[in-house]
Order: structure tokens, then C-alpha cells, then sequence
């Protein structure tokens, strides 16, 4: 098969999916803002763990551009930030929790939550 042929085949839909939350904390994100109502940013990074400011900063604005997240700033010193859940992002929890459900028998839970 030439090079061509198999970028003609690939599923735009998915590839679209990968781009979007590809990044490498987004799911985990997602995950606690919309299943574990964590919704501070100095939360989110303690969830985290490794993470560093920037790129969870990064990761928040992008998921909020691409209308998976509201963000809420309460014009608050110190500053006070929330994060919850549009539409979208709501629509997306049932595939989260198939994930979660399928990583857990599939791969075995390697820490405990």
C-alpha cells in the first residue's frame, strides 16, 4: 500500500478524537473534574501529581476551547478559579467511565485511587 493510500483510510472521526485529547493529561483531567467534582485548579494539580503549572494550564485552555470545559473566574484575591463541565464534556463521561471499566479488568489496577 502506498504512503497515500493509507492517509485516505485513516477515520477521520478518530483522528479528530486523538487530536483533541491527546494530550497527555486531558483524559485524567476530565476525569476529575467531571467524575470527582474536582474543580480548583490548585486541586486538579495536587490530583495530578507531576504536572506542572504551565501544562496544566496549557491542558485547561484547550479543553476549554474545544468546549469541553467552563471555566469561572470569581475575580477573587487570591484568585479563585472552577472548572466544570459543558455539554460536551458531560456527553463524554459515559466514555470515560467505559475506560475506567475496561482499564480496570483489562489492565489491572496498578496503584489504589
Amino acid at each position: 500500500m502506498r504512503k497515500t493510500e493509507s492517509a485516505v483510510q485513516r477515520c477521520k472521526t478518530m483522528s479528530l478524537i486523538q487530536k483533541i485529547l491527546g494530550g497527555k493529561w486531558k483524559l485524567e483531567i476530565l476525569y476529575y473534574v467531571g467524575m470527582e467534582d474536582v474543580r480548583r485548579f490548585g486541586a486538579l494539580r495536587r490530583h495530578l501529581g507531576e504536572i506542572t503549572e504551565s501544562s496544566l494550564t496549557k491542558q485547561l485552555r484547550e479543553l476549554e476551547a474545544d468546549g469541553f470545559l467552563n471555566r469561572r473566574d470569581f475575580q477573587e484575591v487570591p484568585p479563585k478559579v472552577e472548572y466544570t463541565l459543558t455539554e460536551l464534556g458531560k456527553s463524554f463521561l459515559a466514555v470515560l467511565r467505559t475506560m475506567k471499566k475496561w482499564g480496570e479488568k483489562n489492565l489491572g489496577e496498578t496503584e489504589k485511587e
